[in-house]
């Protein structure tokens, strides 16, 4: 039996129904029906109400190929990945020259291996999942606590707001100005620079200088260092209507390995009385919630 690469060069590959595989044919009615959007006969994901959608065979068939070529980390010939994806051989070597060209799957030594576009699609796949992990953590604590809570960290030298759970009733405060640039202004940023050392702390706040955003807003560089070095690496931070009028908050500081991390809630100014004790709360549970926040710090 021919393999999926001994098809004559000149030979245009098409699909078993029909479809070509690459190229430009010529001009027809159904070609030309791409420009205006309506195709005779296409399949539609729509149907009539009370029937079920239409269906690409195609793509399921090629979906079933790829999931074969992922059972076998070391590979598997055309052959096998047919006769696992229950597909005729003819059908199979049509679709799998098309994964390999589109960079879905790869061809080494006789065998298919999932390829970088595959590959790009489960490292997706896995940062949607933690980020919802880490979603679902904060949505507990949110009402837990009854206060909008956040989960933050430093990364590649830049403040990234990793998730917020809030309600209506109670929302998040809003980023009027942008969070990344003004570390010096609310909790989370102070709390994470708190944890870096010096020379990380100058570099930051070489690129995003300090400024004042509020009446409360630390002035300048220097007095802010100061401020930092008072506070220590792992102590909670409180920050009281310096990046927004009417809004009080704190964050707590997450240090995972050398990743500077923090959990942080935010409450109007008038109930400023509760952030204290929901600050305690929080940190007194946060040994619970290291090992969830831990695989976020990864995404």
């Amino acid at each position: 039996m021919a393999s999926v690469d001994d098809a004559p060069p000149d030979v245009r590959p098409t699909h078993p129904e029909g479809e070509a595989i690459s190229g430009a044919g010529p001009s027809t009615p159904a070609s030309r029906g791409l420009l205006t959007g309506s195709i005779p006969g296409a399949a539609s994901d729509t149907a009539p109400a009370g029937v079920g959608p239409t269906l690409i065979g195609s793509v399921q068939r090629a979906m079933r190929l790829l999931e074969a070529a992922a059972s076998h980390p070391g590979g598997a010939p055309a052959k096998q990945l047919a006769r696992e994806a229950g597909l005729a051989l003819p059908t199979a070597y049509h679709l799998l020259r098309t994964l390999n060209h589109e960079g879905y799957l790869r061809r080494e030594k006789g065998v298919f291996v999932l390829g970088d576009a595959a590959e790009r699609l489960s490292a997706g796949a896995v940062e949607q999942n933690r980020r919802a992990m880490i979603g679902e953590t904060l949505e507990h604590w949110r009402d837990a606590i009854g206060v909008p809570v956040y989960f933050a960290i430093y990364r590649d030298g830049e403040i990234e707001v990793v998730s917020v759970a809030d309600t209506s009733g109670n929302p998040a405060v809003e980023e009027w100005a942008d969070f990344r640039e003004t570390g010096h202004a609310h909790a989370i940023g102070q709390c994470l620079l708190a944890q870096l050392d010096d020379a990380a702390r100058r570099d930051h706040l070489d690129r995003h200088p300090v400024r004042s955003l509020t009446p409360n807003t630390v002035r300048d560089d220097r007095t802010f260092l100061r401020r930092l070095e008072a506070v220590g690496r792992m102590t909670p931070v409180m920050e009281y209507q310096e990046y927004a009028l009417g809004t009080v908050c704190a964050a707590i500081p997450v240090t995972v390995g050398t990743t500077a991390a923090t959990m942080a809630i935010s409450v109007p100014s008038s109930q400023a009385s509760r952030l204290l004790p929901a600050t305690r709360l929080l940190q007194a549970e946060l040994g619970k919630l290291l090992r969830t926040l831990a695989f976020s710090i990864s995404i």
